[in-house]
Order: structure tokens, then sequence, then C-alpha cells
């Protein structure tokens, strides 16, 4: 299930990619079959290694070629990349920012490691369903201390954030609409009472949505995205000449 639409991304062949806080890899893999060089980066050192086994079974499978597409998976702090100056072509940061007490950091970070002209893609929970969670339960979002999220975004918040860093959003939308009253079940009934009918029933819903993606769960997709979709997903640029950056610093004094 992807969060990132990898059109408005602009992702190519050949291009390079990091995606910051990998967990299991479900954008780095799109990204391989995509053709592009991936970078999966994250803390946790168990989702890089089920990453790192997933690249050699793609390439056994006969997915990519080793030779023709690079893979890599590196441990990292979002806040002190271990990346030289204009590396990626692309970067996608999903579910990351919320974790991070020092965001602004972090997208400083990521704006440096991104080529002129180079895409991001940062997504993180939405405001309105993000809240009624934390409303209803706070053990859904836990304490920072063990990784849990630190802050809820406004799009307005974010946007103005990635601009402080050097950035240019140029689009966003919200995605996974179906997928908020899962989390609002599972925040009435308790976290980890997977068990719970409600709980089963509605997994077994998305479980369907994800692999035989039905026509109606697509529609219903489509209205909810909008209003209460899980995920919210803005795309910035990093200016690539003079003029841009103008633009830019016009965009900060406005914001």
């Amino acid at each position: 299930m992807l969060t990132v639409d990898y059109d408005r991304l602009g992702l190519k062949p050949g291009q390079h990619l990091l995606d910051l806080g990998c967990g299991f890899g479900r954008h780095a893999f799109e990204a391989i079959r995509r053709g592009a060089h991936v970078t999966a980066c994250d803390m946790a050192i168990p989702e890089l290694v089920d990453t790192k086994n997933t690249f050699a079974a793609m390439a056994e499978a006969g997915e990519f070629s080793p030779d023709k597409i690079r893979t890599a998976t590196i441990a990292g702090d979002a806040t002190k990349l271990p990346f030289d100056d204009n590396t990626f072509d692309r970067i996608i940061a999903s579910e990351v920012l919320e974790h991070i007490p020092r965001d602004i950091d972090a997208l400083h970070e990521l704006t440096r490691v991104l080529k002129p002209g180079g895409v991001i893609a940062a997504t993180v929970p939405t405001f309105l369903p993000e809240r009624i969670c934390w409303m209803i339960n706070s053990d859904y979002h836990a304490p920072a201390a063990v990784g849990g999220h630190v802050r809820i975004y406004t799009r307005d918040e974010l946007r103005a954030k990635m601009v402080g860093a050097g950035l240019r959003p140029t689009d966003a939308h919200n995605t996974h609409g179906l997928h908020s009253p899962y989390w609002w079940i599972k925040c009435a009934v308790g976290i980890e009472n997977n068990d719970h009918p409600l709980v089963k029933k509605y997994h077994d819903l998305l479980v369907w949505e994800i692999t035989d993606q039905p026509k109606v769960l697509q529609l219903a997709g489509k209205i909810l995205d909008p209003v209460i979709g899980k995920s919210t997903v803005i795309y910035a640029e990093k200016p690539a000449t003079l003029a841009d950056a103008i633009k830019r610093d016009e965009a900060t004094r406005a914001a």
C-alpha cells in the first residue's frame, strides 16, 4: 500500500531515490520496480535487515538486475544524514516527521542531500483524523521517548516548515481515507485489541481493498480521501536556479 503518488513525485528510471524512514520498504520496492537506484534509510535495524533481504529476493526473482539498479540499506538519523550534499534526485519521507522532535533540522538535512531541481514527498498523518485518534486514546501516539508521535501537523504548518528549509511546495493531497475509521475503532476498543470483532471485520475490508482493489472501495476512497484521508502528502522542489531561489524567498516572506 503506497502513500506517495509516484507520478506526482516524477520518479524516472536511473534516478537516485532516498526512502527515509523506510520501515519495511514498501516505497523503496516500488521505486526499484520503476527503475530507480534506491537507498533505504532508517534507525530501526530489524526493518533495515528485512528490507535488505527483500531487495535480495527481488533480484533473485528477476524483478531487477543488481548490475543495472543499485540498492543500499543504511542506518541513519534524519537530523544528521550520512550523505553528501546534492546526492538524491528524489526523496520520500513517509510518516517520519511526526516522530522527530527536531523536525526542522530533519527538513534542512533532507534539503541538503536533495539535488537542485529534485523533488521530495513528505507524508504525515492528516490533522483531523489524527486529532480524533489522540482524543480517543492516548496510547495511540505513545510517548515520544519510545518513538511515538510528537506533534500533529496542519498542512499549512508543514508547508511553511518546508519553505523555511529551502523547499518550494508544488502539490499536495490526502490519501487512505478508508483507513481513518479503522484507527478510530482501534483507539476505541484498545490499540492492542486486534481480536475485537469490529477490528477484524474492518481489517478484512482493508485487505480486500489492497489485494483486489474492488471498484466500490476505490470509489469510496476517492470520496473519503479529501475529507478524512489518514495521510497528507506534500511534494516540494529544491530550487535549481537563482530565479527559483528568489521565488522561494518571496514564498517565505508571504508564509
